[in-house]
């Protein structure tokens, strides 16, 4: 086991703001379907859970095959634009150069490898990771507290070394259920965890 500070960073919410690109993406899904869409700041709820998960609330329905259609409407239109409708926090960085020279660092996202890694590179954030976990485009480890775990076992860290940095309760939870432990960002997407925040002054 490492004895070396490892932190894992989730993306969407974190790293980045992708409410344009998820937003949208969200709404074209909807739209494909002929499914009433919310208003923007209300589908702005949605960014950061599982996504089959926010379609069984969008669509008020378990169906797998409507969720799964409704999951291959939203990647088509957020490989080719979404994707990129996306900007970096003021700040990160400069953050990850500072921190690279004392910790190991990892993007530990529930979106899919294949797209966390074509966001990481394109905004040229790849210097600073040792590696980038997601989830699968089938749903497998949409979970962070599914996910976390075999990023431990992978990269051979000791959870007791390791945090979780997120914006939402899925972050905090998931890092919790690792024995890794959680620190919530305030610039995020879950509304609890700001309200949270306000309560405590």
């Amino acid at each position: 086991m490492k004895a070396q500070t490892s932190i894992f960073f989730d993306l969407d919410g974190t790293l980045s703001d992708p409410r344009d690109g998820i937003c949208r993406s969200l709404q074209s899904a909807l739209e494909e379907l002929r499914h009433a869409c919310p208003p923007d700041e209300q589908l702005a709820r949605y960014i950061g859970p599982p996504l089959h998960e926010s379609f069984a609330q969008l669509l008020e329905s378990n169906d797998a095959a409507l969720i799964g259609r409704a999951l291959e409407l939203y990647w088509a239109r957020f490989a080719s634009q979404g994707i990129f409708e996306n900007t970096v926090y003021t700040g990160i960085p400069e953050l990850m150069e500072a921190l690279q020279e004392h910790c190991e660092l990892y993007v530990v996202t529930t979106k899919p490898t294949l797209f966390a890694r074509r966001i990481v590179d394109h905004f040229a954030l790849e210097k600073y990771f040792r590696n980038v976990h997601g989830s699968e485009l089938d749903g497998t480890r949409a979970d962070k507290t599914e996910l976390i775990m075999p990023v431990i076992g992978q990269e051979q860290i000791n959870p007791g070394d390791a945090l979780m940095i997120g914006d939402r309760g899925h972050d905090i939870r998931g890092a919790l259920a690792n024995g890794v432990y959680p620190i919530g960002v305030l610039w995020g997407y879950d509304e609890r965890l700001l309200s949270f925040a306000a309560s405590r002054g």
